[in-house]
């Protein structure tokens, strides 16, 4: 099985030397790529800029802002049987990147953001019968469901991540599976290598099986 993995934050740039980004380490997409090649899986990972070593024998593509990100990804989809979307994805970039360094001054600095393109969302739209698309979202909360119930069904994906914020940038993380009915199944906690191994597992048991038979 082919799959594709995407890890890391993006920078959107300001200018030649400034970027909006976020805590986003990448240690959970590459865990999940250490995790889908033990399960014995041919790995594609599109990776933002991280200070990670890749799993030796991933099929590794770099990219640096959301809109790259979008067309590697929208290149090499049709080629996978399963996308895990563990990227921090920017959801806005400045309208207008400056050449060069804006030079600071006395006047207040007004930066116009624009949406990036939901790689996620355009991932399901395209996805064959064939495919399954497992997504991750940040929740600050778990109280309400109702938000990542609109992701999991608007992303047309097979199953959803949740997890908090605190765990950006942390070795330890903590996920709540979501599957296509909308309700918590599997609830892990621990190290990401760990987690991202139970992860694997529950898509081999749950997804890759019945999309293989």
């Amino acid at each position: 099985m082919r799959v594709l993995i995407t890890a890391g934050p993006t920078r959107e740039y300001l200018d030649d030397v400034r970027f909006i980004t976020n805590a986003s380490s990448g240690q959970m997409g590459y865990a999940l790529a250490l995790a889908a090649q033990a399960a014995g899986w041919d790995v594609v990972l599109v990776s933002g800029p991280v200070s990670l070593e890749p799993p030796r024998g991933v099929e590794l593509h770099k990219v640096i802002s959301a809109l790259e990100m979008y067309e590697t990804v929208m290149e090499l989809v049709d080629g996978v049987q399963g996308v895990i979307g563990a990227a921090a994805v920017a959801d806005y970039r400045p309208k207008f990147r400056h050449e060069g360094k804006i030079r600071r001054s006395a006047d207040p600095l007004v930066v116009e953001l624009v949406p990036n393109p939901d790689i996620l969302a355009e991932v399901g739209r395209r996805k064959r019968a064939d495919q399954w698309i497992v997504g991750f979202a940040l929740e600050p909360s778990l109280a309400d469901l109702e938000a990542p119930r609109r992701k999991l069904q608007t992303k047309n994906c097979d199953a959803l991540c949740i997890n908090p914020s605190s765990v950006l940038d942390e070795a330890w993380t903590e996920v709540y599976l979501m599957d296509r009915s909308g309700e918590l199944r599997s609830r892990w906690k621990g190290p990401k290598l760990n987690v991202a191994a139970e992860i694997v597992g529950w898509i081999v048991e749950n997804l890759a099986r019945s999309n293989t038979a």
